[in-house]
C-alpha cells in the first residue's frame, strides 16, 4: 500500500500549525506590555479577587464598574463565622474578603487611583511586593489567599508587563479596609 500523496506535506502542515498556535505567545512575549500584562492577569486570575462580585441576572458576575478595585469600601462585614472542623478559612460572597488563622484580609485596589489604590507605587516597589511577599516591597505580609509564591516566579519583563497593564487601567477611588489581625489566643 502506498502512502497518501499528501503525506510528503504532512510535516510542513505540522510545522505551519505549530508557528500559527505559538505566534500570539511569541507576539505578546515581545511586542505590547499592556497586552502582555492582560493576558497575564488574565490567566493569573487577577480579577478573581482583586474584582467584586455582584448579583447579576444570572448569579453572581464581576463588577466591572469596579474592576480591579478590591474589596468594596461600602460592604461592611459581620465577623467572620468560628472555625469548625476541618473548615478552616472561608471567604464574602463578593470574593473580596477572607478569613482564616491569620485574621481577616481584603483583596486590595490594583487600580492606579493615587490616593486608595497603587498610583503612587514605582515598578521597583511593584516588582518587590511580588517577588517577596511583603507589601511595598517592604512592609507587612501579603496575606493569604494572594499567590505571591506563584506570582513571585514571573521574570521582570512580565513583572513589568503586569505593573504597566495594572497603570493603564482605570483609576477607582475605593478605600479597602486595613487587615484584621486573628485574636490572639492565650
Amino acid at each position: 500500500m502506498q502512502p497518501p500523496r499528501f503525506a510528503p506535506a504532512l510535516p510542513l502542515v505540522a510545522a505551519c500549525l505549530t508557528l500559527i498556535a505559538l505566534q500570539p505567545a511569541a507576539a505578546l512575549a515581545k511586542g505590547n506590555e499592556i497586552e502582555r500584562g492582560r493576558h497575564l492577569a488574565g490567566i493569573m486570575g487577577c480579577a478573581d479577587c482583586h474584582t467584586p462580585m455582584k448579583m447579576g441576572a444570572k448569579g453572581p458576575e464581576p463588577d466591572l464598574a469596579r474592576g480591579l478595585s478590591g474589596h468594596p469600601q461600602d460592604q461592611a462585614l459581620p465577623p467572620p463565622p468560628a472555625p469548625s472542623g476541618p473548615w478552616i478559612w472561608g471567604g464574602s460572597a463578593s470574593m473580596t474578603a477572607f478569613y482564616g488563622p491569620w485574621g481577616i484580609s481584603y483583596s486590595a485596589n490594583l487600580t492606579p487611583d493615587k490616593d486608595t489604590g497603587i498610583g503612587n507605587w514605582t515598578l521597583a516597589q511593584f516588582s518587590q511586593a511580588m517577588k517577596t511577599g511583603k507589601h511595598l516591597g517592604n512592609g507587612r505580609p501579603i496575606l493569604p489567599p494572594m499567590p505571591w509564591q506563584a506570582v513571585s516566579r514571573l521574570d521582570d519583563h512580565d513583572l513589568k508587563a503586569l505593573f504597566r497593564f495594572l497603570m493603564a487601567q482605570p483609576a477607582v477611588k475605593n478605600t479597602v479596609p486595613e487587615f484584621k489581625p486573628a485574636p490572639s489566643r492565650g
